[in-house]
């Protein structure tokens, strides 16, 4: 599976394609994005954005990937990586947006539970790592070399089989913690311990409480079971 990053023309495309973004404090999702109850992987999901959904951005953490959003009636915190501005005709991400584009500073208060999530997740076997962007210009560049805001970028050639699900959510394992967002078309490390699934080409594993397919050849999240 390779992914080119295109450049501008193709950025112009994209937005062009999709409706305008709003003003500074609305982002798109640029794929289904999980919503957390708090800022890290630790955090249980609440909900999740579909690809493409326009979220209200209340703030971003100062040094983290993290912004406390609302959408559809759920408030909670998402991976700035795969929240998508435009600047220039270009979809930015958050994490990477200029000064011109203004986004509150917020913080998280609830330290407790942040210790308390983190050390479940040691509890738990933590592995050392991060889930990788699937292309080098970053998740975002991802989107752009797709085509199309939303759209699954890593997403499987075959498509997995009922009887692949029913086992994967028969056959239960345990959580791995890595920094960064589980989302389809990222890569989770060679070091993460992934299982064999009924059909070749799919392993998967749980990653940041999220259970995943992932290509068998290249560790890329093809499938997530929600």
């Amino acid at each position: 599976m390779k992914l080119t990053t295109f450049g501008l023309a193709s950025a112009i495309a994209l937005t062009a394609a999709a409706p305008a973004f709003a003003q500074t404090t609305e982002a798109k999702a640029a794929v289904d994005l999980n919503i957390r109850s708090g800022p890290g992987p630790y955090y249980d999901v609440v909900g999740v954005i579909s690809g493409g959904d326009t979220v209200a951005v209340d703030g971003c953490l100062e040094k983290t990937n993290w912004c406390k959003i609302t959408y559809d009636g759920t408030t909670g915190w998402s991976s700035s990586d795969y929240l998508a501005v435009g600047v220039n005709d270009m979809a930015v991400a958050l994490t990477q947006r200029p000064e011109t584009v203004k986004i509150k500073t917020v913080t998280y208060e609830d330290t407790s539970a942040t210790t308390t999530k983190q050390a479940a997740g040691a509890a738990a076997g933590a592995t050392i790592g991060a889930i990788a962007a699937y292309t080098l210009g970053g998740p975002i560049g991802g989107i752009v070399a797709s085509g199309i805001l939303g759209a699954a970028g890593g997403a499987a050639a075959v498509e997995p089989s009922t009887k692949t699900i029913t086992f994967v959510r028969d056959h239960p394992v345990d959580t791995v913690y890595l920094d960064g967002e589980v989302v389809v078309g990222a890569g989770i490390p060679a070091e993460v311990t992934t299982y064999e699934a009924p059909q070749p080409e799919f392993r998967y594993a749980k990653v940041n409480g999220v259970t995943v397919l992932v290509d068998a050849k290249t560790n890329t999240i093809v499938k997530i079971l929600r």
